[in-house]
């Protein structure tokens, strides 16, 4: 048997289990096989990331996408959620009279749009960033301009295939918002949303004002985007068929979260090569705490959160089918795999 998993460049108990060969290790007994999609070099495969088409597949992540396939009528389960704030921000050059929230009134907002790839959830993403600003600001939509920037470059990159690696290379993930960020130096655009370590380390490479910290904000609805909370999806299939192996899955996470709780260092370093940060940018994204919240769990408010995003991508035009959020959760797998027995305890000293 072979199962798949796939993980977006952002902190997971995914992460941390299989740079600690964790989820080899739970399967091997019965010879099944584990596998990144980047293992193949199939781009219908590698694309699964998305879309979710292939079986088998374990997915964590962004929730825009999962909510996307699933919308297509993708046979997917949501087993898990994880909700770790991160730096979100509604950034402006310096002198732009850009200052403050109220500012943004009769503005022009840098909006990507990535052409060829089949959901474009940066677009999704940053437009639900500027809507939270300007609730934040009292102002509507209407009270702006958004401004489309074309990107070409796909975000799954072709080739680099390996068995644990991630899709997202170096290169594509370095220009993720190039784009925008030379659209507001060039005074195309007045401000930009801006996320992650990368969006904190671009924030601070440009010299750019926060108009708006939404990162920070109290009200979790402003926190809650693509990234805020993550999801773990899974084959609807295999759930239904063989609920012991997605249990046996979430086992593998429950303790690598446990162990990233008591390793710090060495978890910032799995952190840091997933997200392709020093971990100075990690703990300035994401807090100094990350490596103690990365338990998987299914939390009422990260759902609620989840299922508000899927209302506002239907009411933007991002999917176009509306679908059942209490049919889509099961919470046994990880009802399950809380009963479980822990697996083998890793000891690898803390880098």
């Amino acid at each position: 048997m072979q199962l798949w998993y796939t993980r977006c460049p952002l902190p997971t108990a995914s992460g941390v289990a299989i740079d600690l060969g964790m989820l080899d290790e739970a399967f091997r007994p019965d010879g099944i096989t584990v596998a990144s999609l980047n293992a193949s070099p199939d781009m219908k495969v590698r694309e699964a990331h998305f879309d979710h088409g292939q079986a088998n597949l374990f997915r964590q992540g962004g929730n825009i996408p999962p909510i996307w396939s699933r919308s297509r009528g993708a046979d997917t389960v949501l087993v898990a959620t994880n909700f770790i704030d991160e730096y979100q921000a509604i950034v402006a050059m310096p002198g732009s009279g850009v200052n403050e929230p109220a500012d943004l009134r009769g503005r022009r907002l840098g909006l990507p749009r990535r052409a060829n790839d089949s959901i474009d959830y940066w677009r999704a993403m940053c437009l639900k960033g500027f809507h939270s600003a300007l609730r934040v600001a009292g102002l509507a939509p209407g009270d702006v301009t958004f401004v489309d920037l074309p990107v070409e470059e796909k975000q799954i990159a072709i080739g680099g295939a390996s068995q644990r690696g991630t899709l997202w290379r170096g290169g594509a993930r370095a220009r993720r918002q190039s784009r925008e960020a030379l659209a507001l130096v060039r005074g195309e655009v007045d401000a930009i949303y801006t996320a992650s370590p990368a969006g904190a380390h671009l924030s601070a490479f440009l010299g750019a004002h926060t108009v708006v910290d939404l990162g920070a904000h109290p009200d979790p609805r402003i926190r809650a985007n693509n990234q805020v909370p993550t999801i773990l999806t899974v084959d609807g299939a295999l759930a239904r068929n063989q609920p012991e192996i997605v249990a046996r899955y979430l086992r593998a996470l429950l303790d690598a979260a446990e162990w990233a709780a008591g390793h710090r260092a060495e978890t910032l370093r799995i952190i840091s090569e997933d997200v392709a940060a020093t971990t100075e940018w990690v703990t300035s994204g994401n807090g100094e705490d990350v490596h103690t919240r990365l338990r998987p769990e299914l939390d009422p408010a990260s759902l609620a959160a989840v299922a508000e995003q899927k209302s506002f991508l239907l009411a933007n035009g991002f999917i176009s089918a509306d679908f059942d959020m209490d049919r889509w959760v099961d919470a046994r797998p990880l009802a399950m795999a809380a009963g479980m027995s822990a697996g083998s305890r890793h000891e690898r000293a803390a880098g």
